[in-house]
C-alpha cells in the first residue's frame, strides 16, 4: 500500500494511505541503518510503501520503503552535535515564527533557518507574530528587522495570530500546497493554525514568565488536512538550529542577497572574508547588506554552534 506520513511518534507512525484510511505503521529494524544518519528515518511528509500487518486487528502495518524525497528541513541538535534531525519533507514552503520578545527570536537563528530552507529549495516567509503586544518602540524595531530580511529577499508579515490580524494573508498563501510552521516554543504556531482551522482545537500554553520560553505543547510533527485544499505540518518549538552537511564554498550562495552579487567577485571562488575587491564586503560598507546577515555567515562558515544565541543586529 502507499501512503503519506502524517505525525511521528518516534517508534510509530501514522500514515494515510491512498483510500483515504489512517494506518498505524512501524518499521523493522534493519531500517533503521540503511545509510541514513538521521535520528529519524522514517519524517512526517514523507511517502511511504508499507504492508499491513498479517493476524493483528486494526489498521496497523510495517513501513517498507520511503520514496525520495523533494526535499526536506533538516537540523543538527545543538546539545547532541553529530546527531541530526529531519524535522519534516516534501514541503512546499516554510512559514518561520518570528517574535520580538517571549520568547525572542534572534537573528542568528532565523539566518541559520533560512540558509537551510535555501539549500534545500524551500519557499520561506517571515511572519513576525504578537504585532498587537508591542509598545511603539519594539513595532519600530519589527518593521526595521522586516525590512532587513525584505532587502535580503524574503516576504515578511505582520501577524496576530490572537487576534486575527493578517491570518487571511497566511491563510491564501497556503492553499494548494503543503507548508510546515516552526519557530521557537511560545512564538504562537498552534494558536496561528488554530486561527486558520478553528476545528483543530490544537493546544496552546502560556509563556513561562521566569524564562521568557514557551512551554513544550507540540512533542512531535503531525501534518494536517485544511478545508481550504491545503496540508500543514505542525512543528515541536525548535531553540537552535545547527546548520548540516554544508560545504564553505557553497554557503554564500544561500544568502540571496550574497548570490545575486558574486559573480561581480575579482575571484570566482570567493569566500567574502579576506579576498580582495569582493562584492559581498563593498555592499556591506555601502549598507547594502545587512552586518547581522555578514555575521551570521561568518559564523556558519567557522562552524560556531555554541553562540549562535547572540543576537547579531545589535552591532
Amino acid at each position: 500500500m502507499q501512503g503519506t506520513v502524517y505525525k511521528s511518534t518516534g517508534s510509530w507512525y501514522q500514515v494515510k494511505a491512498e483510500n483515504g484510511e489512517f494506518y498505524e505503521c512501524r518499521i523493522k529494524g534493519k531500517f533503521r541503518i540503511q545509510g541514513i544518519k538521521s535520528t529519524n528515518p522514517v519524517a512526517v511528509g514523507d511517502e511511504v510503501t508499507f504492508d499491513l500487518e498479517e493476524g493483528v486487528e486494526g489498521n496497523t502495518g510495517v513501513i517498507k520503503k520511503i520514496k525520495e524525497r523533494e526535499n526536506y528541513i533538516i537540523r543538527k541538535s545543538v546539545n547532541l552535535s553529530k546527531q541530526t534531525h529531519i524535522i519534516a519533507s516534501n514541503i512546499d514552503q516554510v512559514f518561520l515564527l518570528v517574535t520580538l520578545n517571549n520568547p525572542p527570536t534572534l537573528t542568528t537563528f532565523i539566518d541559520r533557518f533560512l540558509v537551510t530552507a535555501e539549500a534545500y529549495d524551500i519557499t520561506a516567509v517571515l511572519l513576525f507574530n504578537k504585532v498587537d503586544t508591542y509598545t511603539i518602540e519594539e513595532l519600530a524595531e519589527v518593521k526595521y528587522l522586516a525590512e532587513l530580511y525584505r532587502i535580503a529577499g524574503y516576504e515578511c508579515i505582520g501577524i496576530s495570530a490572537k487576534n486575527g490580524k493578517n491570518v487571511d494573508k497566511v491563510r491564501d498563501k497556503m492553499i494548494g500546497k503543503t507548508s510546515m510552521i516552526s519557530g521557537h516554543s511560545g512564538t504562537g504556531k498552534s494558536t496561528l493554525i488554530n486561527a486558520i482551522e478553528p476545528t483543530l482545537d490544537l493546544k496552546t500554553s502560556e509563556i513561562s514568565r521566569q524564562h521568557s520560553q514557551g512551554q513544550h505543547t507540540t512533542t512531535f510533527a503531525e501534518m494536517f488536512d485544511l478545508t481550504i485544499d491545503a496540508r500543514i505540518i505542525d512543528t515541536p518549538g525548535i531553540k537552535g538550529f545547527g546548520v548540516v552537511d554544508m560545504d564553505r564554498e557553497e554557503i554564500g550562495d544561500y544568502f540571496p542577497e550574497f548570490f545575486e552579487r558574486k559573480q561581480d567577485c575579482k575571484f570566482h571562488n570567493c569566500l567574502h572574508i579576506e579576498e580582495p575587491k569582493c562584492a559581498i564586503k563593498d555592499a556591506l560598507e555601502e549598507g547594502e547588506i545587512a552586518w547581522s546577515r555578514y555575521k551570521s555567515y561568518l559564523q556558519i562558515m567557522e562552524g560556531e554552534e555554541d553562540n549562535y544565541r547572540v543576537d547579531q543586529y545589535q552591532k
